[in-house]
């Protein structure tokens, strides 16, 4: 059996260790396929110098017993590693806010440290989103909204009632889509200003594909928003690689864990995909 050294090698100084506030990696756990305790806690001691945070996609955790989830939460702490719900507030909408304080209790319960709300999916008004915010803070927890930059034609202020924050009447939904970048930047400010801690933007029509970047869309996000406050979905290594040569190592992003190792190396020395120049030239016989 072998083991690899790994040899140090700079990374960028403004990139702090962790628990770090920015150039943070969120890694994609249980969803499309099942990690069990004993994947994540490999990862956790082979890279978790790496992982800041583990995200419960796609609602995973609800499937889930609620022992495991305690088990695998207090896994990640041990590690420094954040845990996030995911998107996974939709079917608590109808239960109202009662039933949402209930979940952001049960969530803090289980171990879990921020609570995503996807904006699209959950098609609540502005305030009601706010609330939710504001909720998830005074439970003690971090709170992250997910925006896409297409919304449903109906969500789009009519012209001259784009004062945010103001009562809108609401309108029947329709099945067209619109993009609007500045409607998503000024609902994420407010959700900031409501104490929000970070905004996930969804990658769909953004960054989805390495080959179609929406540079424009992305550039004006970082450029309001800022780096710290943001964190991309990156879809493949390549769209992993396009943000830090563009933003450094300081861009947040959100990858499946299979990508975390090359993401660091692209981090430390924008190195691609050539792994094997950031192991030491020796390694050790076991």
């Amino acid at each position: 059996m072998s083991a690899y050294r790994w040899k140090s090698f700079y990374e960028d100084e403004d990139r702090p260790e962790k628990p770090r506030r920015y150039g943070v990696t969120e890694m994609r756990g249980p969803h499309y396929t099942l990690l069990s305790q004993n994947v994540l806690q490999d990862i956790f001691e082979s890279m978790g110098d790496f992982v800041d945070g583990l995200k419960f996609a796609g609602g995973s955790h609800s499937l889930m017993p609620k022992a495991f989830i305690k088990e695998v939460t207090d896994m990640a702490h041990r590690h420094n590693v954040y845990v996030s719900t995911g998107d996974w507030a939709e079917h608590l909408i109808r239960g109202g806010p009662s039933a949402f304080k209930q979940y952001v209790e049960e969530c803090k319960n289980l171990g879990f440290d921020t609570i995503e709300l996807n904006a699209g999916s959950l098609t609540l008004p502005e305030e009601t989103l706010l609330r939710f915010v504001r909720l998830i803070k005074s439970g003690g927890l971090k709170a992250k909204p997910q925006f896409a930059v297409n919304f449903n034609k109906s969500d789009i202020p009519v012209a001259g009632d784009r004062a945010y924050g103001a009562y809108i009447a609401p309108v029947p939904r329709t099945s067209e889509i619109v993009e609007d970048v500045d409607l998503l930047i000024r609902r994420a400010e407010r959700c900031l200003e409501a104490g929000a801690d970070m905004i996930m933007i969804d990658a769909d029509d953004v960054c989805r594909y390495a080959d179609s970047f929406r540079t424009d869309i992305i550039a004006k996000i970082i450029g309001r928003l800022g780096l710290e406050k943001t964190m991309f979905e990156a879809s493949n290594p390549k769209t992993s690689e396009w943000f830090v040569q563009q933003y450094g190592p300081r861009v947040n992003l959100f990858v499946d864990h299979s990508q975390v190792m090359g993401l660091e190396c692209i981090r430390g020395r924008n190195l691609g995909k050539n792994h094997m120049s950031v192991l030491g030239p020796s390694y050790l016989l076991l």
